[in-house]
């Protein structure tokens, strides 16, 4: 049975927004100023998304959309609503991946699935300071910027630079090691938002394959 990388290779790149909840040490003021103010509203979130991911030549190769919702610690769902149907749900315990179009189902351990990438310190370690390099980056107009780079050279990314303005977070730009560019664009993000826990549980539908790994 074929195991759903898809699903995975998408959750890896976009459920790193996690990053913007803890990442604030190191970096330039007013960024930290952000940060801790997003933070301190932030035990829940709601938000719509554009991904966009691009080669090495820049080139547009992907564009996707859809929602999200969190429900710290280690609870949240990524709904793809473009160009297929796809939804990621964390449920504290278990990250699930449904491929509506495959009719499959990928049950991961959460702590497995996040292993030492960004996303990680959302329901890991809080001493971001052991695993990533922070750098304070030149505010464009009214939004701050941070950069945060992975200590561990086998990880997904080369680096990844966070945008904030208003107290959220607004957009996020992931770089991996083979030049190719992920942006994902925040719009309407509400912390905190009145979520509800029941969101995160998974049942799978009926005739759907589970793979467990």
């Amino acid at each position: 049975m074929t195991i759903n990388y898809r699903g995975l290779a998408r959750w890896c790149s976009s459920v790193i927004f996690a990053l913007c909840l803890l990442v604030f040490s190191g970096a330039r003021a007013g960024g930290i100023e952000q940060l801790q103010y997003f933070i301190d509203r932030s035990s829940s979130g709601a938000a719509t998304f554009q991904q966009f991911v691009y080669d090495v030549d820049g080139n547009l190769v992907q564009e996707s959309q859809g929602n999200l919702t969190f429900l710290r610690p280690g609870r949240f769902k990524w709904f793809y609503e473009t160009p297929y149907e796809q939804v990621l749900i964390g449920d504290g315990t278990f990250l699930w991946v449904y491929d509506k179009d495959l009719e499959q189902a990928t049950k991961v351990l959460l702590k497995d699935a996040l292993g030492s990438s960004p996303a990680a310190l959302l329901y890991g370690s809080k001493d971001i300071e052991s695993y990533f390099g922070l750098e304070g980056l030149e505010p464009i107009a009214d939004v701050e910027r941070v950069k945060v780079i992975p200590y561990e050279e086998s990880g997904l990314f080369d680096r990844i630079e966070l945008a904030l303005g208003g107290g959220v977070l607004r957009t996020m730009t992931l770089y991996d090691h083979f030049g190719q560019k992920t942006i994902i664009k925040f719009d309407d993000f509400v912390v905190p938002a009145n979520v509800d826990s029941q969101e995160f549980e998974f049942i799978p539908p009926e005739g759907v394959d589970i793979v467990t790994q």
